[in-house]
């Protein structure tokens, strides 16, 4: 039922079982590749860590570790009350990925970086309403300015897991800069 009602509801730990249903089960059914992620890519300091050598267990128990202790930040979004969509968005500072990049705007920077929609939801606004609600989180939490990623030109469902570029542009969204591997950084004053 794509046409249902979707409610967004911000990650805290007690919808910590609804977060593993869905990423147990739901988020990368058509990409099983990407499973073991539990959206922890962000979260690690990839000059400590070999993101390559990280299994779905040690994963799944960070998710856990970090929702319990609200060092994750993201959203679900649900129809009929169960989850369809999740998408990660914190401060900047809260995502030691980007220790390598340092950015003047850092401490007022939330970084949106990944999107996850149910297959059987793709293209009926989910992601939208996540990204909505990931600004306005973002705002509410002090900061001034938003920021994502998104490839120009992904060509599947899972090379756009940053959310494609025309939903942020629609969103008021501006292009800040764009690498030669075709990702445009976006920006938007929030």
């Amino acid at each position: 039922m794509t046409d249902a009602p979707i409610e967004v509801r911000a990650m805290a730990p007690e919808l910590l079982q609804d977060f593993l249903a869905f990423f147990d089960h739901e988020a990368f059914a058509d990409n099983p590749g990407w499973a073991f992620c539990y959206c922890q890519f962000t979260y690690v300091d990839h000059s400590t860590v070999d993101w390559k050598s990280r299994t779905a267990d040690e994963n799944r128990a960070a998710a856990c570790k970090r929702i319990g202790s609200r060092r994750m930040q993201g959203l679900l979004a649900y129809r009929n009350g169960a989850p369809v969509g999740w998408c990660n968005a914190a401060p900047r500072t809260m995502l030691d990925a980007f220790s390598d990049e340092p950015d003047p705007d850092a401490a007022r920077l939330g970084q949106i970086t990944c999107f996850v929609v149910a297959k059987a939801h793709r293209r009926s606004g989910v992601a939208t309403a996540l990204l909505h609600a990931a600004c306005a989180q973002l705002k509410a939490q002090g900061l001034a300015i938003a920021e994502a990623s998104p490839m120009e030109a992904a060509s599947s469902d899972a090379q756009a897991h940053e959310g494609p570029l025309s939903m942020y542009l629609a969103a008021g969204f501006e292009v800040h800069r764009t690498d030669k591997d075709g990702t445009v950084h976006v920006r938007r004053k929030l």
